[in-house]
């Protein structure tokens, strides 16, 4: 069902909104706004969504579009573009490289192709559920036995207390050999591509884990919610290798 033409428009949707977002990065004259819930937004944020929502809407009008700064269209449709198109904005701000454009495509509520997409560093990760490739070379997370080997990666060391269980997340994060927060997509990058172990978030939205999906799938993890049921629609992100992963849900949730 997933054709070579949507594979294509949604790797010319990552490079035409990177070709956007990357002469904003570190650039001293960009204004950085508060929206309702406090998060910080950009021009290259909302620039970028409406470039990508305005391609959509003429290369393919009866497909609907659910996106992080502009909102819902046509979400019932059976295929449906899921956009954030700076998944990282405190990052981005900052001028630290670690964000990245997030594009999914739905078929009938199920994502089936993810696209991670670093402009800055320009690495193209796009997945499909059965493989993944970084521009253009296959890769796959790499083996971890226990999490005293693991490399692990979460977006803010403060949500898991605040979002689920605090106590449990600190002593998994106690026995890791690294513990990072190279966070948002990026860390999911990491993982998919053998450079890190674990990544997780403790609250999530729609447009930051539908792209996630089929990306760490295709790389040979697994992904799911925080308490192990599936990972779209959720509200949280566990991703790992899959022996690692059994290990790591039983010990989030003792």
């Amino acid at each position: 069902m997933l054709t070579d033409t949507l594979r294509h428009f949604a790797l010319e949707l990552a490079e035409a909104s990177g070709d956007f977002i990357r002469p904003y990065f570190a650039n001293p004259s960009l204004e950085v706004e508060l929206k309702r819930d406090c998060s910080p937004v950009t021009m290259a944020d909302r620039g970028a969504e409406e470039l990508m929502r305005g391609r959509i809407a003429k290369t393919f009008p009866q497909h609907g579009i659910i996106g992080e700064e502009f909102g819902n269209d046509r979400a019932d449709a059976e295929w449906v573009w899921v956009l954030d198109p700076i998944d990282g904005t405190k990052s981005f701000m900052t001028a630290c490289p670690l964000f990245g454009t997030l594009i999914a495509l739905l078929h009938e509520g199920r994502p089936v192709l993810g696209i991670i997409h670093q402009p800055v560093l320009r690495q193209m990760l796009i997945g499909d559920g059965t493989t993944t490739t970084l521009n253009g070379r296959p890769v796959k997370v790499r083996p971890c036995a226990s999490f005293d080997d693991a490399t692990l990666l979460t977006s803010d060391p403060l949500n898991p207390a605040k979002y689920q269980n605090g106590p449990a997340f600190e002593a998994v994060a106690r026995r890791a050999r690294i513990y990072r927060t190279w966070g948002d997509c990026y860390g999911y990058l990491l993982v998919a591509c053998g450079w890190a172990d674990i990544a997780v978030d403790p609250i999530m939205n729609p447009w930051d884990i539908a792209a996630l999906v089929p990306v760490l799938r295709g790389a040979g993890g697994e992904i799911t919610d925080w308490q192990g049921r599936m990972p779209y629609p959720a509200n949280s992100t566990v991703a790992a290798h899959p022996s690692l992963h059994r290990q790591l849900i039983a010990a989030l949730n003792p």
